[in-house]
């Protein structure tokens, strides 16, 4: 099957972490937070999908530090939990990653073309997964350009954004409910440093550097959410921000500023593209995983000789992402991702609860696990319900189909853990 190559340190799973944030949230998903949450529950909410994310990521780390191959929560649950689980959370991050995919392509044919966004979104997913066929170092560079123009554009709607009116930070409204489910759409913003994990095959001396990288990249993230949340808030109003379609286009409109419109839809579009480009690279790496355990067709296990990348799984991918471009709806695809992703990291939180205490941590490593478990579960049954019913519904099926292989394997035979 061949193995990939170690070629990213600290930096690069950094910068590769901080692509597959940056842009769902900012430019996606504060708008129907603002809905959900209503008033000032924005902000309550942001933070608690900040610190389940954290939880997420504290074990996250420790499980792909012991584990450092391409997979993440997938290979962590068969180990650690056993192979139904590792299914699961594999067909949950697949299934759900791909619609995902699918969200972002749909999001770059509608800022860049609106009368053709799904011809845009087709063009868009064949041009990242060149990229990542190149390898994953290439993957990296791409990602670190893209990167550096984001937080350029942000940094411009973060200066000029204004005036800010600081006590609409704190006007009344919505309901414990509301900040849940609000909490569970922002969620969405904060996925991206699994992408770091499923790279763990191609990380140099994993067991530093994932520790390091992911909650880096988190902390960035939240820290830039959290104020751009700020800014949006204090300047629409809760109301005016719920019902945006491009908040940050309407900060730099309301700043008397609205020849910056284009830079910053044109910053969107980057962002997205960057979010894509891990996307693909992600899924790829888990059904490389899910293929060589056969959970998925072998031939998807193959590595190319020379790029050193899981070429068949990305194309596979890549064909599927474009048939539910061709099909799908965007916010269907945001709330559907949502809650198989949630659901992924609920496993990821059980199966780090196995490993026991870490004497090297300060952080109580056992109480994190149960919360950012709980958290997962809490956040994702409190989705729309259409997302919820949509999402527990594929995760049945793949459980369902699990079960009929299984049965059907002959009697004695057992479903090896690697």
């Amino acid at each position: 099957m061949g193995q990939l190559a170690r070629r990213l340190g600290v930096p690069d799973a950094v910068v590769i972490g901080l692509g597959s944030m940056l842009g769902a949230g900012v430019f996606v998903v504060f708008g129907p937070a603002a809905a959900a949450a209503g008033g000032a529950g924005l902000l309550p909410a942001l933070v608690l999908a900040g610190f389940i994310a954290l939880c997420n990521a504290t074990s996250s780390a420790r499980l792909a530090a012991r584990y450092p191959e391409s997979g993440g929560t997938y290979v962590y649950g068969r180990e650690r939990l056993g192979p139904f689980a590792g299914f699961v959370a594999g067909w949950g991050f697949v299934v759900g990653k791909t619609a995902s995919c699918a969200a972002m392509a749909l999001t770059i044919g509608a800022y860049l073309w609106p009368g053709q966004a799904r011809l845009v979104a087709v063009g868009a997913v064949l041009a990242v997964t060149a990229v990542n066929l190149r390898g994953i170092a290439k993957t990296a560079t791409a990602t670190k350009l893209l990167v550096a123009l984001v937080l350029a554009v942000l940094t411009v709607v973060g200066v000029v954004g204004g005036p800010v009116r600081l006590d609409r930070l704190g006007e009344p409204g919505g309901s414990a409910r509301g900040v849940l489910t609000a909490a569970g759409l922002l969620f969405f913003a904060f996925a991206g440093y699994a992408r770091i994990a499923t790279l763990g095959e191609e990380v140099r001396d994993p067991r530093r550097t994932i520790p390091r990288a992911v909650p880096l990249a988190l902390g960035l993230v939240f820290a830039i959410y959290l104020v751009l949340a700020m800014v949006t808030l204090g300047v629409l109003g809760a109301d005016r921000l719920a019902g945006s379609a491009a908040p940050l286009v309407d900060v730099v409109t309301a700043a008397g500023l609205p020849g910056l419109a284009w830079v910053v839809r044109a910053g969107a579009t980057i962002a997205v593209v960057g979010v894509l480009l891990s996307l693909v690279a992600g899924v790829g790496r888990t059904t490389l995983a899910m293929a060589r355990r056969h959970d998925l067709p072998g031939a998807l296990a193959a590595v190319h000789q020379v790029r050193q990348v899981p070429h068949r799984a990305e194309v596979a991918v890549a064909a599927v992402v474009i048939v539910v471009v061709l099909l799908g709806d965007v916010r269907q695809a945001i709330g559907f991702s949502s809650c198989t992703v949630l659901v992924y990291y609920a496993i990821t939180n059980a199966a780090a609860l196995t490993l026991g205490r870490d004497p090297d941590r300060r952080l109580p490593v056992r109480v994190v696990a149960v919360l950012g478990l709980v958290g997962c579960l809490l956040l994702a049954v409190n989705l729309p319900l259409g997302s919820v019913l949509a999402g527990f519904g594929v995760l049945a099926v793949g459980a369902a189909w699990y079960a009929l292989r299984a049965g059907h394997r002959r009697p004695g035979q057992r479903l090896n853990r690697r």
